[in-house]
């Protein structure tokens, strides 16, 4: 034991108050001890322990600074600083000692008794972590708190001192053993087999009861439940070591279990199963239902009870692809594998709703081999690249005069008519990974692979590239194929052209530029879908549609009127439900675990309130998908006449479909974040036309002949999940890893959430390998990109930071709008990531205020003031975050200064909304345009696609871009990618005047201090993001 003054200085909010935690709070505790816990106080209070029922006296302050003495162990002494990070430790309660750096760095912090069978104490460490036992110097009384620093009747302590001694020496004796492995004599099934097992080992391994008298062997339970882990211990005791030892010596099993090893191949018997349909193996979950509850007025999900039960008997009963057998006679352990069921799973992934039954196994090839994952090596993941077509062959196809394609958008032509024709092959693989109980790192994997012709390709050209004329080229390239094609009642002649709404009226415009003699037909909303013919459908030769027209009201109205929908058998009427505007799953932000709701871990049952929310939404999902797609299933069972209206898109079969910005479609698009104040449409409207989760191609909500493709300057290739997600959009292209997808969690139910953690594929460090080589291989045979940097020789883009300081009263402003925050920590120099969603801390005040400082106003009427001094006639683009009201704000700034803007509200319909972009696109003819508004004000939402290039050279980015809520939750290659879509609206091919200048608005604090803005700004800048935002590494 030592003596130690422990004094502290500079009082500052003890954990319990950052917590929130009131004088209640030390009340409840209070009358808690005089009551119904008085029994266990009473205990705790002759143990010395008091202190974890008595709050002390000031127990809201803790030290910012810990100075110790000690005359017995100088090697603590000096002033220790509180540090300012949380979470991070037990208490959130960390001192480090500063000042001389030659002194080592110890730590003061609190040990937690996990089992809370007594109280957590102080120690000084070596390390910040309080479970290195060889780190702890110091053990401070178990009655000390870190408020009794700052009195001073508690600055003398009596301390215990942790002395480590020197161990001379070291032996490892291992008892010999008279187990055996034996693999030479195995014979599949069998794998090995342990023999020389003693009868008190065997009954280690059957601990349960003794063997049955008329069988000398049985099957070990090694899969489920307590037994197992009884089983599996013993295992790993007995057997695990001598079976390594057996392996480490080269004597291999039935496979090598070398990562370069062989695969074998296998087949099935004619009285098998075809591979991935043995209901034995894999059983068939039970039917969904959806019943209508009148109480609730809505459809909630069902599966029979009965059902439900044999499926999970099924389930338990399901042949492994491992089995143990303990023979006592013989004094052996047996282990048998078998490949048929890793096949099994594998094919299942691959081939389950794919289709045509009958065709599903031509060109399935099922392998298998054992692996070990010791021997599995790290994968190394570079950047995807996208390769450019200088390999391919020029194929001219004629536009209007004077117009002609360049060299590499006609090599694009060949490549992506290759895919139409049928000519680019890629095979689809699946792979599960069974791995052995016990802890000897074997594992059985298989490999279900089959190679068909890819229906769709990805035009990723930079921005400006002319991927529309490419496109545009592709349609006229078969136009009379596609006319001879067309026939009643559903075959029409058209490509559909599905495209962000903003860019509706432009396609018609390009190809009206491009083209003569085609017939364009414009979609807008349900409206024009009434006001259409079957018959002008069927003779269209394009029909280009909003992205989202599913949302347009009255649309899914018309759909369940024309498909047929009845009454149910409640009577209650089945229709379409509203699009759920949030989504109950979001893609993983890097950090993968497994999160436990309502537990120790979670006191206040935040997850749990947030699972059962998350789970309605999934509801809300999967009944909007099931009635969606039974709607079209429905429709396309009914007969139209040649002059009947109002028909949905659905019910016709395209020539070829055509998705521009499928960027926008894919996971890591923003507005599909769950955050209440984001009032935008979301993305998922794209993903249910587009029919995603419908594995079937031909079941799929757009239906073509030939060929899908997908257009997008910013493809944000830069993880697995997007490019899975990307070629199953883009044809119903299978890579492996799509049947575990986070995209699936989106309308599960709770016991098919579960499954998904149990059934699915695991992913080994060698399965992760081949997801990442196959997603490239996808990336190589499927897309293409080429860049423009010939077409913009000559232009220069000229990007300007405009830095203005915000006054005292906004300083303020900004400082009170950091809700949830303390305010010892509130600063100008606060970052989102200091923003805890989970603790109640609401960044969308803070972002709105910073949206609307009138600073900011300021800025952007002088730049446009600036602007128009020089050139008076110009047209300027402003984008701004609708989500926070920028544009808004940006709007009443600008009219307030008289200069005026033209913006786009929500009420706006589709066609005055293009209107209305039409005006900066063209030339002032009339006195009416050269009247109107010199600035357009829009959102980040229309930052793609749009052609402003004509007529605008100047753009203003109002503010940064930030979307999420706090913490992790934002991206930055998606926001910095939106950035570069909006820029790329004015600085592309085409742009008449030789400098293209973008100006962003920088607000700072009042003495020039770097805020938010400064720090999105930064981030959104970096050269490794903007890498990121395009495909992550362009191949040369």
């Amino acid at each position: 034991r030592i003596s130690m003054k422990v004094v502290g200085s500079d009082a500052s909010d003890s954990t319990r108050v950052e917590l929130g935690l009131l004088d209640a709070a030390e009340e409840s505790l209070k009358e808690a001890s005089k009551g119904a816990q008085k029994k266990h106080f009473e205990a705790a209070k002759k143990r010395g322990e008091s202190g974890r029922w008595i709050y002390a006296k000031n127990w809201k302050k803790w030290p910012a600074t810990i100075n110790i003495r000690s005359i017995e162990f100088p090697e603590i002494d000096g002033e220790y600083k509180r540090a300012a990070c949380r979470q991070t430790t037990n208490q959130s309660a960390l001192w480090i000692r500063c000042g001389d750096t030659e002194k080592e760095t110890l730590y003061i912090v609190i040990k937690p008794n996990v089992g809370r069978t007594g109280p957590d104490f102080a120690v000084i460490s070596k390390s910040i972590a309080w479970d290195d036992f060889a780190a702890i110097l110091v053990t401070l009384p178990v009655t000390w708190e870190p408020c009794d620093a700052l009195l001073e009747e508690h600055h003398s302590q009596e301390a215990e001192q942790c002395r480590w001694s020197k161990m001379e020496a070291i032996q490892c004796f291992v008892p010999e053993s008279s187990i055996k492995i034996e693999t030479e004599q195995a014979e599949p099934p069998s794998l090995l087999s342990v023999n020389g097992l003693s009868d008190t080992q065997i009954s280690m391994l059957y601990p349960f009861e003794t063997l049955p008298t008329d069988s000398t062997s049985i099957t070990l339970n090694v899969h489920s439940g307590l037994e197992a882990q009884k089983v599996t211990r013993a295992f790993n005791y007995l057997c695990v070591p001598p079976i390594l030892q057996h392996v480490a010596q080269n004597k291999n099993l039935a496979h090598q279990l070398s990562p370069n090893g062989s695969w074998t191949t296998l087949t099935r018997g004619k009285a098998d199963h075809m591979f991935g349909f043995c209901d034995t193996i894999i059983p068939q979950r039970p039917t969904e239902l959806w019943e209508y509850d009148t109480e609730r007025e809505t459809y909630i999900r069902k599966s029979r009870p009965e059902e439900s039960r044999q499926y999970y008997r099924k389930l338990q009963d399901a042949p492994k692809a491992f089995k143990f057998t303990l023979n006592k006679t013989l004094g052996q352990l047996e282990i048998f594998y078998y490949p048929q069921v890793a096949a099994h799973h594998a094919a299942r992934f691959l081939l389950e709703g794919r289709g045509d039954h009958d065709r599903l196994e031509e060109g399935l090839k099922v392998t298998c081999r054992l692996s070990d994952i010791a021997q599995q090596s790290d994968p190394e993941f570079s950047p995807f690249k996208v390769f450019p077509c200088i390999d391919e062959m020029a194929t001219d196809v004629s536009l209007k005069k004077p117009f002609k394609l360049y060299d590499r958008q006609q090599k694009v032509v060949t490549k992506m008519s290759l895919i139409e024709q049928g000519n680019v092959e890629y095979e689809e693989l699946e792979m599960s990974e069974h791995e052995m109980p016990g802890s000897t790192g074997f594992s059985l994997i298989a490999k279900a692979s089959r190679t068909r012709s890819i229906t769709g390709g990805v035009i990723a050209d930079a921005i400006g590239a002319g991927k529309t004329v490419i496109s545009i080229a592709l349609i006229l390239q078969g136009l009379e194929e596609a006319r001879a094609s067309r026939s009643f009642p559903r075959r029409t002649s058209a490509s559909l052209v599905v495209v962000p709404s903003s860019l509706v009226a432009q396609w018609k415009n390009e190809i009206e530029k491009f083209t003569t003699g085609l017939n364009v037909l414009c979609i807008h909303d349900a409206t024009d879908i009434q006001k259409t013919t079957v018959q002008r459908i069927l003779e269209a030769d394009v029909v280009v549609c909003p992205v989202d027209i599913i949302e347009s009201r009255g649309y899914t109205d018309i759909l369940t009127a024309k498909s047929g929908l009845t009454k149910s058998k409640d009577d209650a009427m089945k229709k379409i439900p509203e699009l759920p505007k949030a989504m109950g799953q979001q893609e993983k932000p890097g950090i993968s675990g497994v999160w436990v709701p309502a537990t120790s871990q979670d006191p206040y049952g935040r997850g749990a309130q947030n699972e059962m929310k998350s789970q309605k939404l999934r509801d809300l999902s999967a009944y909007f998908t099931h009635s969606y797609l039974e709607a079209v299933k429905l429709i396309r069972q009914k007969d139209f006449k040649k002059t009947d209206k109002g028909i949905p898109l659905e019910y016709f079969e395209w020539e070829r479909i055509v998705v521009d910005e499928i960027h926008e479609c894919l996971c890591t698009e923003k507005d599909n974040l769950q955050l209440d104040w984001f009032k935008e449409k979301n993305r998922r409207a794209s993903r249910e036309l587009l029919g995603i989760t419908q594995k079937d191609v031909t079941q799929r909500p757009l239906v073509y002949r030939k060929s899908i493709f997908g257009l997008t300057g910013t493809p944000l290739l830069d993880n697995s999940s997007r490019v899975i997600e990307l070629a199953n959009l883009i044809g119903c292209t299978y890579i492996i890893g799509l049947a575990s997808h986070w995209r699936k969690l989106e309308r599960e139910s709770r016991r098919d959430i579960f499954l998904q953690h149990f059934l699915e594929p695991k992913q080994s460090r060698e399965i992760r390998k081949a997801i990442y080589s196959k997603c490239q291989e996808y990336l190589k045979v499927a897309c293409c990109r080429n860049t423009t940097e010939k077409e913009l020789e000559g232009i220069e883009k000229v990007e300007e930071n405009y830095p203005i300081s915000m006054s005292e009263e906004e300083k303020q402003m900004y400082l009170d709008s950091q809700h949830g925050l303390e305010r010892r920590i509130r600063s100008l120099s606060i970052r989102p990531e200091n923003f805890d969603p989970s603790a109640g801390h609401d960044i969308s005040k803070f972002l709105r205020q910073n949206a609307d400082l009138p600073a900011r106003g300021k800025a952007l009427v002088e730049i446009c003031q600036k602007i128009l001094a020089q050139d008076e006639t110009t047209k300027i683009i402003v984008f701004a975050d609708g989500r926070i009201g920028a544009g808004i704000a940006a709007r009443s700034f600008l009219e307030e200064a008289g200069l005026g803007c033209t913006y786009l509200d929500l009420e706006d319909s589709v066609a005055t909304q293009n209107e209305k972009i039409s005006y900066y696109q063209r030339p002032d003819s009339t006195q009416e345009d050269r009247e109107r508004p010199r600035v357009l004000v829009l959102h980040f939402d229309h930052a793609a696609g749009l052609n402003l290039q004509k007529e605008c050279y100047n753009m203003i980015l109002f503010n940064p871009l930030y979307v999420g809520d706090g913490g992790v939750t934002s991206e930055p290659v998606s926001d910095a990618s939106t950035e570069q879509q909006a820029i790329g609206r004015v600085f592309r091919p085409g742009q008449l005047r030789p400098q293209v200048h973008v100006y962003r608005i920088e607000v700072r604090g009042p003495n020039g201090e770097e805020c938010l803005d400064g720090y999105v700004i930064r981030r959104n800048t970096d050269t490794n993001t903007l890498a990121a935002t395009t495909n992550a590494g362009e191949a040369e």
